[in-house]
């Protein structure tokens, strides 16, 4: 790990695998467990930077792909970089566009050399190879860069995840090669679908290249929550303890206790955002639709316990009115509140790993669910 990097583990679970610890980027410090918004094009979708700092968002995400489709990395970079551009001073993580790419699946031809694909924007043909999503990635200058992995889709024959889990192993090496930043952290991807077995060769072949991280991935894209947990619970502990984990896409209450019970430190979910504009409140765990004629008259905060800018000034009634109203506001409100509510969530995680009442405190969510959280 470069000098500007470092992960120190702070405290141990005493009856699970969770873990308290602090990640050193260039750009400050991330305290683990945490969760990370997603700022796909640059932008945490309806928030300026200081709303997002006042979550207690300390890393957040954007993607090589969207971004390298517009404006494209070379505006990003003659902007001063990433952080400049967007005018964000934490830590920030890009996705290699991988997942992206591939979820193109009617669009695309992928080969040993990379992937080939037809921009969604102007029909343009794009040619993304690992190479090229480094170069991408470097160019925009986040801390921590993703490397260009194959994510088979849920269902697959093994056949198929056997192929792109081989694939993912190779370009890596040529993600290794390709890498030219000393301050920008390269994480491997592990892939091998639901097969446990293919997991466990992945794990331990990209442990070898010694990164400066890992993540774990191909975990968002249909599989049933059981299996979710059941992949990252074996998974989890092949990866090294001096290092910092990455689930990539799980951003519920259930999904995240799990896998931090499993030694997981990094989330990523677009889920608060997106349920914002769907006019949804994270609560407690719990999703709330604000059209509901329920609230139209209930004055109180979505939550009286929650310290963010929308509980602290608005009632359910208002944002049912800007919901009905098709006001903008209410998608920023919500997704202050739903930001808010998953940092609180994984903070309180972290203060219980430290105190030692991890599996105590948390152990409704650490169950597996047995009717809809809503």
């Amino acid at each position: 790990m470069s000098a500007q990097f470092s992960y120190q583990v702070l405290a141990t679970s005493s009856q699970s695998k969770a873990r308290a610890g602090v990640f050193n980027t260039p750009h400050g410090i991330v305290e683990t467990p945490r969760f990370m918004p997603v700022g796909t094009l640059a932008n945490v979708k309806t928030m300026t930077p200081s709303q997002l700092k006042e979550t207690g968002a300390q890393m957040i995400l954007s993607n090589t792909y969207h971004l390298h489709l517009q404006p494209g990395e070379d505006i990003v970079a003659g902007g001063g970089g990433l952080h400049k551009f967007m005018a964000w001073d934490g830590p920030i993580l890009t996705d290699s566009g991988g997942f992206q790419v591939f979820s193109l699946s009617e669009m695309r031809k992928i080969t040993e050399e990379g992937v080939t694909f037809r921009s969604p924007r102007d029909g343009k043909i794009i040619n993304l190879t690992p190479e090229r999503s480094i170069q991408i990635q470097n160019t925009l200058g986040a801390d921590v860069i993703m490397a260009f992995d194959e994510c088979p889709p849920y269902p697959a024959t093994r056949e198929e995840v056997e192929a792109a889990t081989g694939r993912t192993y190779r370009w890596l090496e040529r993600c290794i090669q390709a890498h030219e930043r000393d301050d920008q952290a390269l994480f491997g991807i592990v892939q091998g679908g639901v097969y446990l077995d293919l997991r466990a060769q992945a794990a331990t072949n990209l442990v070898g290249f010694d990164l400066p991280g890992y993540a774990i991935g191909g975990v968002s894209v249909g599989e049933p929550p059981e299996l979710i947990a059941k992949i990252v619970q074996a998974t989890t502990p092949m990866l090294p303890v001096n290092k910092p984990r990455y689930l990539m896409g799980v951003g519920t209450y259930r999904e995240m206790a799990q896998a931090i019970a499993s030694g997981i430190d990094l989330f990523d979910c677009v889920i608060p955002t997106r349920w914002a504009r769907h006019a949804t409140a994270m609560v407690q765990g719990e999703r709330w639709n604000l059209k509901n004629a329920k609230f139209r008259e209930d004055f109180r905060p979505l939550d009286e316990t929650c310290p963010c800018y929308t509980c602290q000034n608005f009632s359910r009634a208002y944002i049912s009115h800007l919901v009905r109203s098709q006001e903008l506001l209410a998608y920023t409100l919500l997704s202050i509140h739903n930001i808010t509510e998953l940092i609180r969530f994984t903070q309180k995680i972290r203060q219980s790993i430290l105190n030692d009442t991890f599996t105590t405190e948390f152990a409704h969510w650490l169950q597996p669910e047995s009717h809809p959280e809503s």
